[in-house]
C-alpha cells in the first residue's frame, strides 16, 4: 500500500498585507464618497436661511417680546369648529370670561394660502365669539383680540370641521 502524496501548500493565500490593502482601499472609498456629499451640500446651500437674516432676527426678537408681554396679561383662549361656524371662548387668568373684546380670526389650509380668509367674531355671550361660516376639512385659525386698552392675543389652533 503507497502513503498519500503530502498535500502541496498553495502559494496563493490570504496574507497580512493583504488584508491591510482591503482595509484602506475601504476607507478611502467611504472618504471619498463622504468628500463628493460635502463639496456638493457646501456648492448648493450658502448658508443663509433668509434673504434678510438680520431683519428677521429683528422680527423674531420683537415676537418674542409680544409673547412675553401677552404671557404677562394671562388671558386664554379656546376655539371649536361647530356646524354653522367657529367659536372662541375667551378667559383672563382666573377663568373669568373676557367680555367687550374685538376678536378675529385668520383661517387658511394648512398646506396652502390659497382660500385664505378673515373673519370678524362677534360676542354672543360673556367671553364668548363666534363667526358664522360653512366650513369643511381641516383649517389653521390664528385668533387675533385686542382689549379697550390695546392689549393684544394672538393664539393658534388646528380646527376641523366634518
Amino acid at each position: 500500500m503507497t502513503d498519500p502524496a503530502p498535500l502541496a501548500s498553495s502559494p496563493r493565500g490570504v496574507k497580512g498585507w493583504h488584508v491591510g490593502v482591503a482595509v484602506v482601499a475601504f476607507f478611502a472609498v467611504v472618504i471619498g464618497v463622504d468628500a463628493g456629499f460635502l463639496v456638493a451640500a457646501y456648492r448648493s446651500h450658502p448658508g443663509q436661511v433668509a434673504a434678510r437674516p438680520y431683519e428677521a432676527g429683528l422680527i423674531y426678537n420683537a415676537e418674542l417680546d409680544r409673547l412675553r408681554a401677552q404671557e404677562s396679561l394671562g388671558w386664554r383662549a379656546g376655539a371649536a369648529a361647530r356646524p354653522g361656524g367657529i367659536e372662541v371662548v375667551m378667559q383672563d387668568r382666573d377663568a373669568r370670561p373676557l367680555t367687550g373684546l374685538r376678536v378675529s380670526a385668520t383661517l387658511q389650509r394648512p398646506a396652502t394660502e390659497r382660500g385664505r380668509m378673515e373673519q370678524v367674531l362677534r360676542e354672543t355671550g360673556p367671553g364668548v365669539y363666534a363667526a358664522d361660516h360653512v366650513f369643511s376639512g381641516t383649517w389653521d385659525v390664528r385668533i387675533s383680540a385686542a382689549g379697550e386698552a390695546g392689549p393684544r392675543f394672538v393664539a393658534e389652533r388646528r380646527l376641523t370641521w366634518p
